[in-house]
């Protein structure tokens, strides 16, 4: 699936409404066998198909339809992987994938990178700029009549802290609070985990000093 401004990280969730016969048949392929498809994002300036090589794997945790056979679904990122050749384009593109696998993983190297990072985190949580990275948080708080939590910026801290690693965390952060689809696409295809949080914390700076990302040397 090719859409505008979009990008699928590992572990994010992605709503998403379909409405187009293309994508509609898509979907129902989807539930009928794996309920996998990739979400890759539109190069700019291209009227027809053109999506980036690197686009994220994502699995359909709920999905549900109306009347008029739109939808409405909700995709969780599984994989980050490599477009091949596409084998079919009607009524769908369907590629060839290849998963990709991160380097530079070591926590110890990535320890200082990660302490900048919660920093940034909640000065970006101070500003309001993180209402989304919360509601990733599970939390006995949540009713299903009820508001959804509100979580304090030390319980989502905490929570990042806890995650399994930086290669999951770098990701939730920057698909949370990285605002240029440009730059979140960057730092999908950024397999070096290191690189990729540096590049991270270079961008959310910039967010906070009302300045582009874009002109990091």
């Amino acid at each position: 699936m090719t859409l505008p401004s979009a990008t699928l990280f590992p572990q994010a969730l992605l709503p998403l409404f379909i409405f187009e016969p293309r994508y509609r048949r898509m979907l129902h392929d989807a539930l009928e066998s794996d309920r996998l498809f990739a979400v890759a994002m539109q190069k700019p300036g291209r009227l027809r198909d053109a999506p980036f090589p690197v686009a994220g794997l994502g699995l359909i945790r709920a999905s549900v339809q109306h009347e008029d056979q739109t939808s409405h679904l909700i995709l969780q990122g599984v994989a980050r992987v490599q477009l091949g050749p596409a084998i079919q384009y009607k009524p769908y593109r369907v590629h060839q994938i290849q998963p990709l696998a991160a380097s530079g993983t070591d926590p110890v190297a990535l320890e200082p990178l990660l302490k900048e990072l919660y920093e940034k985190v909640g000065q970006g949580l101070e500003k309001g700029l993180a209402a989304t990275l919360g509601q990733s948080i599970p939390s006995d708080r949540e009713s299903k009549e009820g508001p959804l939590p509100v979580f304090s910026i030390q319980e989502i801290i905490k929570h990042l802290q806890q995650m399994r690693g930086p290669e999951e965390v770098t990701d939730l952060v920057a698909a949370a609070l990285v605002l240029d689809p440009e730059q979140r696409q960057r730092i999908l295809e950024t397999l070096d985990v290191s690189q990729r949080l540096r590049h991270l914390i270079f961008c959310l700076t910039a967010q906070a000093n009302g300045a582009s990302p874009k002109n990091e040397s």
